[in-house]
């Protein structure tokens, strides 16, 4: 690490758990990729590894109580005289809970406080990750479920678990995720830009393939995977805005310290739109949007008996309802998926929705797009069009920022603050 970079700080919390001792190997990681790491224990991890495998790889005290380790002496205090469990709150740049117990994510989603880790975590401010690890049934049961999105809904990042051979002699999801994925979302979610540069704008991104459901099995979808709007929430976030992330079903994960809101069909995204629309200064449209719909869904599981016809009418047009709604100064970007760089399309596509820009994105090539974790796009305004060349679609999502920051310097001042 060179003089001129800042070290980035890491909290790792240990839970009990038999992956306790992969936490040592993430110490080791962080360390090398260039992080100054603490380390707090649940009591039960004590159970599985010993403090002092802690201390001695990161060389700081490792922290396993709320009243310090002499009871004659217990304060609560650091070494500074602060309460300790708030100066270690404030310290880190991030906190990773790895591994991450069923009991300690539902202490998290619930804001109970009754240890130093799960006092620590509700008066931190840094962004959270969190890497769960447990029995298959454990991580399936719909009150893990059900606290794990709670914690996505309020910025918490969750690292999610592998499949496989658990310690239980079960199979299935469960175990711990690789050291290395966890370390490389603690470093994705650190790596912070030069720039601030959309501080004080508040971003809607919508993104996944919508489901429009013929029966309680079957529905109407699209290959969407949702990389490129999750790519455009987590940069935005990175780059300073506040942001919701309005989502069809996809496999990915949250990016950390987004509003979340899960939604399947396009009425139910248009309807969470709608309800953001009034706080938003910018709209991107990523998600891959049903066209139609079923008007009426049928009650039961449709049986393979001969050939069906099934009646489909338009889904509404989320963008142009933004369109209309909006208030004066917010900027609404579409996207266009085409089989081809039809830029005349594009541009139709753009004046009739009435959008202030629109990405168009090549389908055809097997090697981008869908599925893929590379993009090539187009930025179409009215005025011009910019190649964006393939890449990455992280490294898409900051080009097509780009754009909506310089469509943001064009716009009047007073247009951006009316209203």
């Amino acid at each position: 690490m060179s003089s001129s970079q800042i070290q980035k700080k890491v909290t790792i919390g240990v839970c009990g758990g038999v992956a306790a001792y992969k936490a040592a190997e993430l110490v080791r990681e962080l360390q090398q990729r260039g992080a100054d790491v603490h380390v707090v224990m649940t009591r039960a991890a004590q159970e599985f590894i010993q403090p002092l495998t802690f201390s001695s790889l990161t060389g700081h005290k490792v922290v396993t109580t709320m009243w310090g380790e002499d009871a004659q002496f217990a304060s609560g205090l650091d070494e500074q005289g602060q309460i300790e469990h708030i100066s270690e709150a404030l310290w880190p740049d991030a906190i990773v809970i790895a591994p991450a117990t069923a009991h300690v994510i539902a202490k998290m989603a619930h804001g109970l406080a009754d240890d130093f880790l799960s006092t620590m975590l509700l008066a931190t401010t840094a962004p959270v990750i969190v890497a769960p690890a447990m029995n298959v049934n454990m991580w399936n049961h719909p009150a893990t479920r059900a606290n794990v999105e709670l914690l996505q809904s309020r910025g918490v990042t969750i690292v999610p678990p592998d499949s496989g051979y658990l310690a239980c002699g079960m199979t299935g999801s469960g175990r711990l995720a690789s050291i290395e994925a966890i370390a490389q979302k603690v470093l994705d979610i650190l790596a912070q830009p030069l720039h601030q540069d959309l501080a004080g704008e508040t971003i809607l991104v919508t993104a996944g393939g919508t489901r429009e459901a013929i029966d309680p099995v079957r529905f109407l979808g699209n290959r969407s995977s949702g990389k490129m709007g999750y790519a455009l929430a987590e940069a935005a976030r990175q780059r300073g805005a506040t942001v919701t992330l309005v989502s069809a079903p996809t496999s990915l994960s949250p990016p950390g310290r987004c509003a979340f809101i899960p939604v399947t069909s396009a009425e139910e995204m248009r309807v969470a739109v709608m309800e953001h629309l009034p706080g938003a200064t910018v709209v991107i449209g990523a998600a891959a949007v049903a066209d139609f719909h079923t008007p009426s869904m049928a009650h039961e599981k449709l049986r393979r008996e001969g050939s069906i016809h099934l009646d489909l009418e338009p889904t509404a047009d989320i963008l142009r309802e933004v369109v209309e709604a909006h208030r004066p100064g917010t900027l609404v970007i579409a996207f266009a998926a085409e089989f081809g760089s039809n830029l005349d399309h594009a541009r139709e596509k753009l004046l009739a929705k009435g959008v202030d820009a629109i990405v168009l994105n090549d389908i055809s090539r097997p090697e981008i797009g869908f599925d893929s974790d590379r993009n090539a796009v187009t930025f179409i305004t009215r005025e011009r069009e910019i190649d964006i060349p393939e890449m990455p679609k992280r490294e898409i999502a900051d080009c097509i920022l780009d754009q909506v920051v310089a469509l943001r310097a064009a716009q009047s001042p007073v247009a951006h603050h009316a209203g």
